[in-house]
């Protein structure tokens, strides 16, 4: 089918189902001849065009159809589906529990994936959101060093090991997520939230799951206690001493976002 853009020559036609033939050329003086066709009669019609019109027109047919409107896209994901399935896919990997200090890179850095504590299980978590706490927390204990816990003999930040360590976390969310509250209600702790608890002295961390208990009664948590990544109905087993909802930004709290 014909394009009736600037710089075209001679004659071109045109069929319109239920109208003929049409015939377009473009005349020197910037007027578009335009005939119709049909079995009976032969009509002559000029009509006058702007020339900047013309390449208005340029690589359009009259006879084309109207452009398709592109299905929406899927929606992705919340971050909170996010979050959550990337900790449940944890629990695929088999990981011995180990929490010597060792040197890794940075930023990016990672002890050997068969190991880890519970804070490993969060980092690997954020980091399939591209969510690098390594990189976080190191930069706002370079910035603010005195808001975190001295209780390690640290005199400065350390990208090796601060972010693996629970207390640490639980300022850095404190900081930059929102703090939630602690009660003895179920309903209170929802998918992607944070829980920090006391186990005898140690200080532990894991992601509230969007699975619910046997009783329907709780959502349960993904976390390492000891045994590797699992899946776990351990909500109010231990005191609960910290409750955060973090998604990379300091963001005000909403649950679809």
């Amino acid at each position: 089918m014909a394009d009736l853009g600037a710089g075209q020559t001679g004659p071109q036609l045109l069929t319109i189902e239920g109208s003929g033939i049409w015939s377009f050329e473009l005349e020197p003086d910037g007027l578009i001849r335009v005939q119709l066709i049909t079995m009976s009669s032969r009509t002559t019609i000029l009509v006058s065009l702007s020339l900047p019109l013309l390449a208005c027109w340029g690589g359009t047919t009259i006879a084309d159809p109207p452009p398709a409107v592109a299905e929406p896209a899927e929606q992705p994901e919340t971050l909170v589906e996010a979050l959550t399935a990337a900790a449940l896919e944890r629990t695929t990997h088999p990981v011995r529990y180990d929490g010597r200090y060792r040197r890794i890179a940075y930023p990016g850095g990672d002890v050997p994936d068969r190991i880890g504590v519970c804070t490993d299980l969060v980092i690997r978590s954020y980091r399939a959101l591209g969510i690098d706490l390594q990189i976080l927390v190191h930069e706002d204990m370079m910035a603010a060093f005195s808001a975190y816990p001295d209780r390690w003999g640290m005199t400065r930040p350390n990208p090796n090991i601060d972010h693996r360590r629970v207390p640490n976390l639980e300022v850095f969310f404190a900081r930059h997520g929102i703090t939630l509250p602690i009660t003895d209600r179920p309903g209170d702790y929802r998918p992607g939230d944070l829980v920090t608890w006391l186990v005898g002295p140690l200080p532990h961390i894991g992601i509230v799951s969007s699975s619910r208990s046997a009783d329907d009664g709780r959502f349960r948590i993904i976390h390492n206690i000891g045994r590797g990544p699992e899946l776990e109905d351990m909500l109010f087993d231990y005191p609960i001493v910290g409750h955060f909802r973090y998604f990379g930004l300091d963001s005000p709290d909403d649950r679809e976002n």
